[in-house]
């Protein structure tokens, strides 16, 4: 069994962000965690300093990955203060992901409205219409992916690759492969981020027509630096109809133009009830916000999805609609989401990502 006093001993062989002190006594260690053969070791640095001691960082990892009981490390830089205004001319950067065509994101401005259930439907359906498809569970937070799509395996290793695992053809990542579900995920952003980028760029994707990644709610650090970082081909918005969520869907569609990632359309989510017994419709969130809010943004509205006990119970089983019967009424209205989507993607949105400057 690891123990942290063996992480410790490995990473003496490796130098501290002042290049000569060991690591263990730089006083650079922030946070380290072993738990059922996994690692978990962050490092403060000065943000200005992040590019330059990436190869600390990785012969870190390294180093840890050595030990013997080690399954997996996950070495991320952070920092405990705010970094400085970017420079007036900020350096590009860019997560290449050979083999990959398009990378969209799957946001919303808050939680609760069934983002990832969407993400995960949406993926599939994608695959259904002749793509090869993988999906990325960034909400680090709180993954759903591994739930929704019922895998409970861990990603198996090459060196510094991990193996996506696979679920109805499907090529899928979580840090929920990797830590146990109920275990609580305490990072700071810039840790996150760190965690998200290691998820997307570490992984043998493989040749793919369009990799979903499934985002965390909300407009922060995360949605930024992957719109700063990874060639988003497009934004895909889901909602619910009412008020409170539209304010932030708003939010949603406005950071991402003003970053300049296309947004593919809006999502609304639960748009309305179809009683089981009766067959009475009820609008419980309201109805028609999210295709009111499109309209007004300028941007496609994709469909509406309906709150229904199906869609929730075969995602609590893993077994999501459209991972069902083609032909069936919820899955008919995912598969016409990811036509517009697809069709929409093979225009060409696929850019190179943007220089962000916050004034």
């Amino acid at each position: 069994m690891v123990s942290d006093q063996d992480v410790l001993t490995a990473l003496q062989s490796v130098s501290g962000p002042d290049g000569k002190t060991p690591l263990p006594q730089s006083g650079a260690l922030s946070g380290l965690l072993v738990k059922d053969g996994k690692v978990y070791l962050s490092i403060a640095i000065d943000p200005r300093q992040s590019a330059a001691l990436e190869p600390m960082r990785a012969a870190a990892e390294a180093a840890v990955k050595k030990l013997a009981g080690v399954a997996n490390a996950l070495v991320s830089l952070t920092s405990e203060k705010e970094p400085p205004p970017p420079p007036a001319k900020p350096v590009q950067r860019s997560i290449a992901l050979p083999g990959v065509s398009n990378i969209i994101a799957v946001s919303s401005g808050k939680g609760g409205v069934g983002k990832s259930t969407t993400s995960v439907n949406l993926a599939l359906a994608l695959s259904a219409l002749g793509w090869r498809v993988g999906i990325l569970d960034a909400d680090i937070y709180g993954p759903s992916v591994p739930r929704l799509l019922g895998l409970k395996g861990k990603p198996e290793s090459e060196g510094r690759t991990l193996k996506p695992l696979t679920a109805y053809g499907l090529k899928a990542m979580s840090i929920g492969f990797l830590v146990d579900e109920e275990e609580a995920i305490i990072w700071r952003g810039a840790m996150v981020v760190q965690a998200i980028q290691q998820l997307m760029r570490d992984v043998a994707w493989g040749e793919l027509d369009c990799l979903v990644v499934d985002m965390p709610p909300g407009t922060g650090d995360v949605q930024l630096s992957m719109a700063q970082n990874v060639p988003l081909a497009g934004a895909v918005i889901v909602s619910t109809p009412q008020d409170l969520a539209l304010i932030d869907a708003r939010r949603g569609v406005a950071m991402f133009k003003k970053v300049e990632v296309p947004v593919l359309g809006i999502v609304e989510n639960m748009s309305y009830f179809l009683c089981p017994h009766c067959g009475g419709r009820t609008d419980i969130f309201a109805h028609g916000g999210a295709r009111d809010a499109a309209a007004k943004f300028g941007v496609p509205f994709l469909g509406e999805v309906p709150l229904d006990m199906a869609i929730r119970e075969q995602s609590d089983s893993g077994h999501p609609v459209v991972a069902g019967d083609l032909e069936g009424q919820y899955a008919k209205i995912y598969l016409a989401i990811a036509a517009k989507v697809k069709a929409s993607l093979e225009k060409g949105h696929a850019r190179a990502a943007p220089k962000i400057t916050i004034e």
